[in-house]
């Protein structure tokens, strides 16, 4: 009896999935756990094997295609099996017309064309490529239509909401569509490329990809195919010098070079085959010989004559601006910061900490061989013992319900060159002080870098923002939704204090806590700083 196979819920978040890859075909054979298909979920691409042995009878789901969780993705059976019931009628019809229109070749040719992709054609979409990722955009293309393109090249750069990455092909041949232009942005699973033999009519698989809802008209095919070359060469055009020979650049690096007015031509690539990279051009020096004519042009101002009645030259000069268009990271923390502002009743408790033991105590912790502790490291220990002291300021506010968080995973906000990434210490309660030190150096290293997965920045139970490296006294933040909270660190400084009724001089820290009203009221809120201070002015009792 035929087995019907639906698409499975692969991870807690996944709501809809997208078939990456069949690895196996209508007509072939299938054992219990052979591979089935690669399945792109919200997180990750992973292989799907089947539980079930027969003959593969029906694919439900095409490469490339994305549907929701439990939606008909193949049906295995035995062979020649009539799985027509099981298709849920949908095959009947097709059945039905297929046997009208046996007398009508030229029909039939017509109706495949707009209902199946060719044999050996690819239709490749827009990847997720983060977990939070809703729409890429094409930073470069690396290929341009009519180039050939083998299993493993890269084809494009797409800039994500975290990261700009190295998109790679999976299959061989031709590049015949762009789908997405450079500089264009388009939603997950948006027609990024077709990939084919050579010479495959393009318009075909267009609408067979559509679901052969909208035909193109034959005498508009040229024009169709021709178009997407045209754009690709006026895209490519600023990357191409007068010798004709393409400039591979990292999109961070062009950033960098056109905010500089500086020459990509003039810079000589160290990346891999040549390509330049962000360290070349902060490290490029323009020719002195350039700017020979400034100093000339001054002394000749300088020396010219004065008189005592001058006219007053007002500058003179041409207003510019210009439009930049904001990164994937930058729409995205701006998306999810406003919603955060406006969804949850922000309110904001602040206290200052007396620093004078920390500081004693960080100077006797370091002065121990191999070991490295911040203040910031302090904080955070801190934070996750005073978290499993109040739970109330650990929990996810979920509409009709509170999650309380049992376990203690805090968020270390971290500036990149794009915007704001939040690496996440997992069960940082149960750290020590050099644990959290080496974990916090490790991640917001790789942070900068783009080098973090998205499983090391999920989770999060409460969020800690330190900006008091950069000298910042006090400031307050939007808490990093679902959490309840977030604290914002400021600058330890030293200033007159009184201590035993006399005026000493002290070291003092700022603390604010961003607190969400619907989850923490503001005595729930007081105590947990009460909590912070008492761990912060007596460091021992983190130790013991």
């Amino acid at each position: 009896m035929a087995e019907v196979i639906n698409m499975p819920r692969l991870s807690d978040t996944m709501e809809e999935g997208t078939v990456a890859k069949w690895l196996k075909q209508v007509g072939e054979k299938v054992e219990e756990g052979d591979i089935l298909a690669e399945i792109e979920t919200d997180k990750a691409t992973m292989e799907f094997e089947s539980f079930n042995e027969g003959t593969l009878l029906h694919i439900g789901i095409a490469e490339g295609e994305g549907a929701p969780v439990d939606t008909l993705l193949a049906i295995i059976g035995e062979e020649g099996e009539d799985i027509s019931d099981l298709i849920g009628g949908s095959a009947a019809p097709v059945a039905e017309e297929a046997a009208v229109v046996t007398e009508t070749p030229a029909v039939e040719a017509e109706a495949s064309n707009l209902t199946e992709i060719p044999e050996g054609v690819e239709v490749i979409s827009m990847p997720r490529l983060s977990d939070t990722m809703e729409e890429g955009t094409v930073a470069a293309w690396l290929k341009k239509v009519g180039d050939v393109v083998e299993e493993g090249d890269i084809l494009a750069e797409i800039e994500t909401d975290k990261a700009t990455m190295e998109f790679e092909s999976f299959y061989s041949g031709t590049l015949l569509h762009i789908g997405i232009q450079e500089g264009e942005g388009a939603p997950v699973d948006s027609l990024l490329a077709i990939i084919g033999p050579e010479g495959t009519d393009v318009n075909a698989v267009l609408s067979a990809s559509s679901g052969g809802a909208v035909a193109v008209p034959a005498e508009n095919k040229e024009a169709a195919v021709e178009a997407p070359k045209s754009d690709v060469t006026s895209q490519a055009s600023n990357t191409v010098v007068s010798d004709g020979s393409r400039i591979f650049a990292s999109p961070l690096a062009k950033r960098i070079a056109s905010d500089k007015g500086i020459n990509l031509a003039d810079i000589k690539g160290s990346g891999d085959n040549g390509r330049i990279v962000k360290r070349d051009v902060e490290s490029f020096q323009p020719n002195i010989a350039s700017s020979t004519s400034v100093p000339e042009s001054k002394t000749e101002t300088a020396s010219a004559p004065v008189t005592a009645m001058a006219p007053i030259n007002l500058p003179v000069g041409e207003e510019g601006s210009e439009e930049v268009k904001n990164s994937q990271m930058r729409k995205v923390i701006a998306k999810r910061l406003s919603e955060s502002k406006f969804a949850a009743p922000h309110y904001y408790l602040t206290i200052e900490v007396d620093m004078d033991n920390a500081k004693a105590s960080r100077a006797q912790i370091n002065g121990l061989p191999d070991i490295k502790v911040s203040f910031n490291d302090m904080v955070l220990k801190a934070c996750a013992m005073a978290l499993k002291k109040h739970p109330q300021v650990n929990t996810t506010w979920n509409n009709d319900t509170t999650r309380y968080n049992h376990h203690v995973h805090i968020g270390v906000a971290v500036a990149v060159d794009d915007g704001l990434v939040v690496p996440v210490l997992k069960f940082t309660d149960q750290m020590n002080l050099t644990t959290i030190g080496g974990a916090v150096r490790d991640m917001a290293g790789r942070a900068r870098n783009k080098k973090l997965t998205p499983a090391e920045m999920e989770g999060s139970t409460f969020t800690v923002s330190n900006l008091g490296m950069f000298g910042i006294l006090e400031f307050t933040s939007i808490i990093n939704q679902p959490n309840s909270a977030i604290l914002s660190v400021g600058a330890i400084v030293e200033k007159p204090v009184v201590k035993n009724g006399e005026i000493v001089v002290g070291n003092t820290m700022k603390v604010t806590l961003a607190c969400d009203h619907r989850t923490v009221d503001g005595a729930t809120g007081a105590q947990f700083l009460q909590t912070l201070r008492a761990y912060l002015e007596n460091p021992v009792t983190m130790l013991a």
